[in-house]
This record gives structure tokens, sequence and C-alpha cells, in this order.
């Protein structure tokens, strides 16, 4: 069996910013079905050691920039982690990456040093009598992995996972004695972005193999309007770069099981959680179809276009329910059309449960997103029979078959996607969207495709064995 160490800075259900811990957290189940043991180092934030109780002391560390620390192992739901308890790193008020404000904590490059440099000793020397055959990264957070191997002397293949290119991890090239890096690396070829420590590029050049979580994202990241500085890295490593789309819990996401839902198996099952939906939000019937948004509210993700496209889904009896938070301004634009418009209804935060409540209810996802490496939200609605509209970039063109005449003529559309990734081409799609619900047999076909479509771990979990399996000459 194939041993791999995961280092990330998130972990669902424990911890979760974004994607990334949906990743964390489902990847390790996916894999062991195919003979891959994964465990996953986690910085012991104050949220994650909460959960985790008096988990077993692994490992002790006498001085890890600045402070002792632990690694504790234990189990939740399935997931062998690693947690990495230093509380003069972790332990602190506000979110896992800044304060309350939203400012990023100062010290972030030693607090994700600290955790790279861990899952490097854990590589070189094991822990509790366990060693990887491999060391996957994931995100900046990680990058500095490959340093500290080199510098331990591991031979072992390090992994390195993008799911967001747009965080670099940069920090002043003042602090290279301090992070304990090789100042002989700190060049262009090395892991020098600009006259900055780039914990992002010392991941890409470090790494034996790179992907990301979508082939047409892998393709993007090549290209200077997508690769934001990294594309000349990434083409000098094109022959080992690759796009792996990402799945989903299916356990955690599925209508006729969801303890947050009335179940449904059939898309027809959708109207009791339609209903219930619009009670929740106060919104009342209407003749368009009720779209939904679960999403962090920032420009990246669409939100501007969707303010100033919004009036071409509500002239066609469209409504919207959104859940999320994230930029003031655009909070309190979405805000403010919820008080305009009596069809639209906006909640500001985050809640897991009504997330699952708003998948079964809409009628179509929302994924509007100037760049999107994956997405999963696209993917729950695809599995709840939520027809996804969408930006045509990244993992949302890899997973959405848009509602084209020829898709249409064949029976095979499930979705519909947008280009060029601007407020008149969104306004025109909810002029699609309008025209295709009105058609009771098409938007029905539609949904029964959605549900259709394979958006599990299965395939993803094979592409990831196959690159460990290169890197380490396992066969089976």
């Amino acid at each position: 069996m194939t041993k791999a160490l995961f280092v990330v800075s998130e972990c669902a259900p424990l911890v979760k910013t974004g994607g990334l811990a949906d990743v964390a957290g489902a990847l390790p189940g996916a894999l062991a079905q195919h003979g891959v043991a994964v465990r996953v180092l986690l910085p012991g934030y104050r949220v994650v050691l909460g959960q985790i109780g008096k988990a077993k002391v692994v490992a002790t560390y006498k001085d890890l920039f600045g402070g002792t620390a632990k690694l504790r192992a234990c189990n939740i739901v399935g997931v062998d982690l690693l947690i990495l308890d230093a509380p003069h790193l972790y332990d602190r008020d506000g979110a896992i990456y800044g304060d309350a404000t939203g400012r990023d904590w100062p010290d972030n490059p030693e607090r994700f040093a600290a955790l790279c440099k861990v899952g490097a000793m854990i590589a070189a020397e094991g822990v509790d009598g366990w060693t990887p055959d491999i060391v996957h990264g994931h995100d900046w957070q990680a990058g500095l992995t490959p340093e500290y191997m080199r510098a331990l002397g591991v031979d072992v293949p390090f992994v390195f996972t993008i799911h967001n290119i747009a965080f670099h991890g940069n920090a002043d090239a003042g602090k290279l004695k301090a992070l304990g890096l090789d100042p002989a690396r700190f060049t262009t070829e090395g892991f020098e972005f600009w006259g900055q420590i780039s914990a992002l590029k010392a991941g890409l050049v470090g790494a034996a193999k790179i992907n990301t979580v979508s082939q047409t994202y892998a393709e993007e990241l090549l290209t200077p309007e997508f690769g934001i500085g990294m594309d000349g890295v990434l083409r000098m490593r094109q022959a080992d770069l690759s796009g792996i789309v990402n799945g989903i819990d299916l356990d955690a996401w599925n209508p006729l099981t969801d303890p947050n839902i009335t179940p449904y198996k059939t898309a027809s099952g959708k109207d009791a959680n339609k209903k219930a939906l619009r009670k929740t939000f106060g919104l009342g019937k209407a003749d368009g179809p009720l779209c939904v948004l679960v999403s962090r509210l920032t420009e990246q993700k669409g939100i501007d276009l969707l303010l100033e496209a919004l009036p071409a889904l509500l002239d066609r009896g469209g409504q919207l329910a959104l859940l999320g938070s994230g930029d003031p301004k655009l909070e309190v634009a979405l805000l403010e059309a919820a008080a305009s418009h009596a069809n639209v209804a906006v909640k500001i935060g985050y809640d897991e449960a009504l997330s699952h409540k708003m998948m079964a209810g809409g009628d179509a996802i929302l994924v509007p997103s100037r760049f999107e490496p994956c997405g999963l939200t696209q993917l729950y609605g695809l599995r709840y029979g939520t027809v996804p509209l969408v930006a045509l970039t990244g993992g949302l063109a890899d997973t959405v078959i848009n509602a084209s005449p020829a898709a249409l003529a064949r029976g095979v559309a499930t979705g519909v996607q947008f280009f060029p990734i601007n407020a008149q081409a969104l306004a025109n799609a909810f002029t699609r969207l309008g025209d295709l619900y009105a058609d009771s047999k098409t938007w029905k076909a539609m949904q029964r495709n959605a549900m259709k479509q394979p958006v599990g771990w299965e395939t993803s979990a094979l592409a990831y064995k196959a690159i460990y399996a290169d890197l380490t000459g396992a066969t089976s």
C-alpha cells in the first residue's frame, strides 16, 4: 500500500474557508479505496484543537519558529490526521489566515513554514512508526516543503497541487534566515519572485509533479492572464503539469439521504424543498427560476457582474437567494438590492446546513466567476438537479455541458455557460435560462441529465494514484 502525506492548511470538517478543505477531507477516503493510505498534516488552529480532544502526542519540537510544538495524531470522520499543536503560531482570535479585520497575520510566513518543515521532517524520519512514500502539498501554504526536504536530504517525491494560483505566499527577503531557507536557492531558478520569497514558486520549482484541479485551468495557467506571474515557471514545467478535476463527497452531498432537506430521488422531488427555501428567505411565488448562489463575495467570483446583470433575471420573473460574505462593498450592494426587490433575498455569512437547503430548493445555481480553478458548487448543483449557470472558465468549462442547440438536440445539456465573462454576457445567459425554464420538457431533461453526471472522486482518485505510482514505481 502506498503511503501519502498531505501537507495542507485546512481540512473539512474541522476547518474550512473554501474548496481546498473539501478536497483535503474527501480525497483521502477516495484514495484509500485504491490502496493509498493518506495522513493529513494540518495546523492546530484553536478551532481544530477544540474538536479533537486529547489526541495522542506522537512528536515534540522544542523550538519551532519561536516556541514549543507537539504533533498530535487522531482520526476524524475516517481521515487520519496529524495536527501541529503550536500555540504560539495557531492559537489566536480571528480567522485562520488573518485577524478579525481581514488583514493577514504578519507571521504567516513562519506559521506555514512551520507546517512545511514538520512535513519535511516526517518525510525524513517518519512519525509514530509511519513514513510516507510520497508527500503531497496543497497551495502556497505547503510550498516550502520541498525546500526543507532538500535541506534534510530527503528523496521522497513531492507532488504539488495548485488550487488557486492567485495566492503566492510571498515574504520579505529579510526572512531568509528566520525561515531557515538556503540563501543559495534565492534565485530566479529557485524561490525568488520579484525580490521576495515566494512559497508558491518554491512548490512549483521543487515538485516532481504539479497538478491543478481541472484540465482547462491547467491550460489557462500557462497564459499571462491566468498565470498571475507564474505562467513562465509553469511553461518551463509544462511536461510535469496536469489537470485533475475535483470531486465531491457523495455521502455528504446526497439528495436521497441529506438530513438538512426533504429527501428526493428525482428532480420532481425538489418541489417541497423549493417551497421551504422560499419561506426561509422570505420569497413569494414567481414565474421564473429560483436561482441560488453560495459564495465568497468577491470580484473573482463575479459578484459585481451579478449585480449589474440582475435586472435581466428579475425581468423574466426570476428570483435570487444568496448566501455568502466577503467584500464589504459587495455585501452592502447586495443587501441594497434585496431591500429594493421583492424577488431578491440575501443572507450575509455562511451556514453549511442552509447551503444544502439552497442546493435542494433552487432551480439553478449561479457561478459567474471570472476564474475558477475547479469549483465545487456547480458539482453540488449537478448532484441535486439544480441546473448550473456558469462562466466559461477553468473547471466550470470542464464539468458543465452548455445548453447549446447541438447539446439540446442530442439531449445531453446539463447547464448554461456564458462567455465573454462580463455583465452583458451574464444578462444574456439569464435570458437563455428563463427560456429554458419556461420549456418544462427541456428543463426537466436538463435536470435529469445533471443528476446523472459523475461528480464523485472515483476517476480523480485513480488519476492521483497514477501520479504517485509513476513517481514511486508502485504497481498496486
